[in-house]
């Protein structure tokens, strides 16, 4: 269905959701994690219920994918590659695309508006706010929120079905607030699912 909102979910990845890689990343809590598999799941579902689109936006990690400063900091820092193509680690959580719903890869990369065909897939769409869920709100969910203020996109963050990596979650939410204008909501708040209709 064409419409102005579209529901973008994030790299909501075994290797950053499930498993020995997205434990080690998450040493202090890895209970969120659970929780924003089963809420951005919940999200997806009522997207689908009002017609509003989903895109699912995976990231694929392989080092033939990598740029060069990429490969020196995994390299520096011991870490191995994650969600390579084909593997467990690269499989989506939780929640699958349903028929029809399209699938942007990221590689080596964390901004969605990187992924072939994703900004033109939106603007074909007539998609003017962006509806954001999965990971990492400080890192790939971020990256893509501020590429799609600075390309004209209205944002909406579902606040329950992202966590942060590296910063302080509330922290991250009030500067996409602040500073990209985004609207931040539970998935539960129906107005997202109509959002960019009301303007």
């Amino acid at each position: 269905m064409t419409g102005g909102t579209a529901l973008a979910l994030v790299d909501l990845q075994n290797d950053f959701c499930a498993g020995s890689v997205a434990a080690e990343r998450r040493v202090d809590d890895p209970t969120p994690l659970s929780a924003v598999v089963e809420n951005a799941a919940r999200a997806v579902t009522l997207a689908r219920a009002a017609g509003t689109e989903v895109l699912f936006v995976r990231f694929l990690g392989d080092p033939a994918h990598q740029g060069p400063s990429w490969r020196r900091r995994d390299l520096a820092q011991g870490r191995p590659a994650s969600c390579v193509e084909g593997g467990w680690g690269a499989e989506f959580t939780g929640v699958a695309p349903g028929a029809g719903e399209r699938v942007f890869t990221k590689r080596a990369c964390f901004d969605a508006f990187l992924a072939e065909g994703f900004e033109a897939h939106l603007r074909a769409r007539g998609v003017r706010r962006l509806v954001m869920a999965g990971l990492f709100a400080d890192v790939c969910v971020d990256s893509t929120a501020r590429t799609a203020f600075q390309k004209g996109f209205d944002i909406t963050v579902l606040s329950d079905c992202t966590t942060s990596l590296h910063l302080p979650y509330s922290e991250v939410l009030r500067f996409m607030a602040r500073f990209y204008g985004a609207r931040i909501v539970e998935h539960r708040d129906p107005s997202w699912r109509a959002a960019a209709e009301e303007e």
